[in-house]
């Protein structure tokens, strides 16, 4: 059974009023959460990538509107969501997908010395072999949303379960599997890096500025929907 998104939503939520440094009379929003433990299907998606029955689901299970296939999403792992007009910045699809990963890219070599990488052909940002962030996008009238997602501390075990994004040949990873016992900091510590490195590769790339503020699940939930990315 495929349930609402919206009961998948936890977590502190940072919602950030983007302001483009040209000026412009306008403002975005950038939301970065963290979900309970979710399946989540983009709008062609095949069940095929599922290794369990869709009746007997280990986690909830969500079909929405980005592209892509079946991916996890789970404490541990930061989810980004711009909500961003492209006439104001650049009106290719392209682009802004080439660009959500060099915000990853960037973070991950500023806050840790990890390089990651593009694969040729694949959406999302790698190390080796292995998937870090997962992107997933839906843009409606030059409008973006779902967006991408990172993987900081997450349980890997759930991505047993499927085919993550449909690629068989490949890994998922996490930025706390690849530093190991090299980099001191406990799993909070590693969130908090994290996030504001997101945030501050986030602006550099997109040249905008931003006010933020945090609000709990609750007060999100009265006033917004949020969907999920690849």
């Amino acid at each position: 059974m495929h349930r609402s998104c919206m009961t998948s939503i936890s977590f502190l939520i940072c919602v950030s009023t983007l302001i483009p440094s040209n000026n412009e009379d306008f403002a975005e929003t950038l939301i970065i959460l963290q979900h309970h433990p979710v399946y989540t299907l983009g709008t062609g998606s095949s069940e095929e990538y599922l290794n369990f029955d869709s009746s007997n689901v280990p986690f909830d299970l969500c079909r929405t509107e980005r592209g892509g296939e079946v991916t996890f999403h789970g404490p541990g792992q930061l989810v980004v969501y711009p909500i961003m007009n492209l006439l104001y910045h650049k009106m290719d699809l392209h682009w802004y997908l080439r660009a959500l990963e060099e915000v990853v890219i960037r973070a991950l070599s500023s806050a840790f010395g990890i390089k990651a990488l593009r694969v040729e052909g694949l959406t999302g940002v790698w190390v080796g072999n292995q998937k870090l962030a997962a992107i997933g996008i839906k843009v409606s009238q030059w409008l973006t949303y779902h967006g991408l997602a990172l993987n900081v501390t997450t349980d890997m075990a759930p991505f047993q379960h499927i085919v993550p994004c449909g690629i068989r040949d490949r890994q998922v990873g996490s930025i706390k599997g690849l530093l190991k016992e090299n980099y001191e900091a406990d799993n909070c510590e590693l969130i908090d890096i994290t996030h504001k490195s997101l945030v501050r590769e986030f602006c550099e790339v997109f040249q905008v500025e931003l006010c933020h503020k945090y609000i709990q699940t609750e007060e999100f939930l009265m006033q917004n929907t949020v969907d999920v990315p690849s």
